[in-house]
C-alpha cells in the first residue's frame, strides 16, 4: 500500500467519524492527530493528509451538490457513511487538487480503491459510476495522456430511460424572455427530468417547469427529440430519449428546486442566451426554441 493510500484512508476514516458525530468541523484538528498517529505513525505526510481534510470540509456543500446531481436516485442520507465520504475525497482530489501532483484518473482510481477496501460489496462500482459522471461533466481533462483506447458502447443494448424538458418562456412588455436553470457543474440548462411511469411527455415537461422555477405554463410547440447515452452509477452505461417542449409562463419571480444539483434560475432576454453555456444535447433544442420564438414575433 502506497503512503499516500494510507494517507487517504487515514482522512476517510476522520471524516467517518465526524460524519458519524454530526460533522462537528472543530474537532477535526484532534481526531486527525489521533488518526494519523493510530494508523500512520511516523508518516512524513501528515501536511498531506491535514491540507487534503481541510480541503473537503471547506467545500463540503459544493462537494454534496454535486453528489446528489451525479447520483440523483440516491438522496445524500441515504448513501452509506463510508461511500458518502469516499465521494466527497475522491471529488475534493478530482475537482480541486493540483492535476500535477494527483491526475483526475488517480483521484478516481484511489477513491475506487478505497471503496473496495473499505465500503460493502457494490461500492467500488457505486463510486467508479458517481466519480465518473463528475469527470465526463468536466469534459474528462488529461484523457489523452491516459494512454487507453475509448472502449465503444454497445447503444443497441442499453436500457432506454425516458426523459422530457422544457424551453421556458415569458413575454413582458413587448420583450422575450427565456427561463433556464443552472447547474453544480458550470452550465446552464432547461427544466427536465425522468418521465413517471403511464404519465404523457406533455404532462411531465410541464410538472419538471412547476418543480424547478414554480411557474404553471402551457405547451406552444415541440422541439424534437434527442438521443444519447449517459453514466449511471449504479447500472453503469444508459441511453436517455428526451422529448422536449416550448412552454409559455406568466413572467414571475422564479422559485429554484432546492435539490437535485441546481444553484440558479434566471430570466434572459432572447437576444443574451447566445453565449451561455449550455450542454452540447440542449443547444440545437434552445436553438430550435429561439427560431420558433423569432418566428412567431416576425
Amino acid at each position: 500500500m502506497s503512503n499516500r493510500h494510507t494517507a487517504r484512508s487515514v482522512v476517510l476514516q476522520t471524516l467517518f467519524e465526524l460524519d458519524s458525530e454530526g460533522m462537528d468541523k472543530s474537532r477535526a484538528d484532534d481526531i486527525l492527530v489521533h488518526n494519523a498517529n493510530e494508523f500512520a505513525p511516523n508518516s512524513n505526510l501528515f501536511p498531506f493528509m491535514k491540507q487534503l481534510l481541510e480541503t473537503v470540509l471547506a467545500k463540503q456543500s459544493e462537494i454534496d451538490a454535486i453528489i446528489v446531481k451525479a447520483a440523483p436516485e440516491w438522496p445524500l442520507e441515504k448513501i452509506a457513511v463510508t461511500d458518502r465520504n469516499i465521494l466527497r475525497l475522491g471529488l475534493s482530489e478530482l475537482l480541486y487538487s493540483d492535476r500535477g501532483q494527483v491526475p483526475p484518473k488517480v483521484a478516481i482510481n484511489e477513491a475506487i480503491e478505497l471503496g473496495k477496501e473499505f465500503g460493502g460489496e457494490s461500492s467500488g462500482r457505486f463510486i467508479n459510476g458517481v466519480l465518473g459522471a463528475v469527470y465526463k461533466e468536466m469534459g474528462e481533462p488529461e484523457k489523452e495522456q491516459t494512454g487507453k483506447t475509448k472502449k465503444a458502447v454497445d447503444e443497441a443494448n442499453l436500457r432506454v430511460e425516458e426523459i422530457v424538458g422544457a424551453v421556458v418562456y415569458a413575454e413582458d412588455e413587448g420583450q422575450l424572455y427565456v427561463a433556464l436553470v443552472h447547474d453544480v457543474f458550470g452550465h446552464w440548462t432547461l427544466c427536465k427530468g425522468k418521465l413517471k411511469e403511464e404519465e404523457a411527455a406533455q404532462d411531465g415537461a410541464l410538472r419538471k417547469v412547476k418543480e424547478e422555477v414554480g411557474l404553471t405554463g402551457e405547451i406552444i410547440s415541440e422541439l424534437g427529440e434527442n438521443t444519447y447515452v449517459a453514466s449511471d452509477p449504479n447500472e453503469g452505461k444508459k441511453k436517455r430519449h428526451g422529448r422536449y417542449y416550448l412552454v409559455q409562463v406568466p413572467f414571475d419571480d422564479l422559485t429554484l428546486k432546492s435539490e437535485g444539483g441546481l444553484d440558479d434560475a434566471q430570466w434572459f432576454k432572447l437576444a443574451n442566451i447566445v453565449d451561455l453555456n449550455f450542454y452540447d444535447d440542449i443547444l440545437p433544442v434552445v436553438t430550435r426554441a429561439v427560431n420558433v420564438l423569432v418566428q412567431h414575433r416576425s
